[in-house]
């Protein structure tokens, strides 16, 4: 991975997970945050529903192959990924991860190029009013 790092903190996932728009499908979920950086940085989350180590770290390569596959076709400079293994990522191979993960990018990137101040502002806590 040439031009991305790692997200490593846990309120760098967290901001992610509360701000990013994201897209589900059964073998991934793939959220995308712009970020104010000039490099791009990404993180596989992957739980103990999965299965146990050797399964969680297949999902994890499975994962990082398909995104050095899609990093020559995107521009994810300005971009924080997190991609969430769901049970079916072990046993899928990269290919399949990685044609899920390229329409994922192409939905998720495409929304964000409007400018920040003109998209909606995500649904949380401070936002929502209690009725």
């Amino acid at each position: 991975m040439r031009n991305l790092t790692t997200l490593k903190l846990n309120k760098e996932f967290k901001r992610v997970y509360y701000n990013a728009p994201y897209k589900a499908h059964p073998l991934v979920v793939t959220y995308a945050l712009r970020n104010k950086r000039s490099t791009g940085r990404y993180g596989i989350s992957t739980a103990k529903k999965i299965g146990n180590a050797v399964c969680r770290n297949r999902a994890k390569r499975v994962i990082t192959a398909a995104l050095t596959e899609l990093e020559k076709e995107f521009d994810l400079r300005r971009y924080d990924l997190v991609f969430a293994a769901r049970a079916g990522t072990p046993s899928a191979n990269s290919n399949a991860v990685r044609d899920v993960i390229r329409k994922h990018l192409n939905l998720l990137l495409s929304n964000s190029q409007a400018p920040l101040a003109n998209r909606a502002k995500p649904n949380t806590r401070q936002n929502r009013q209690i009725q």
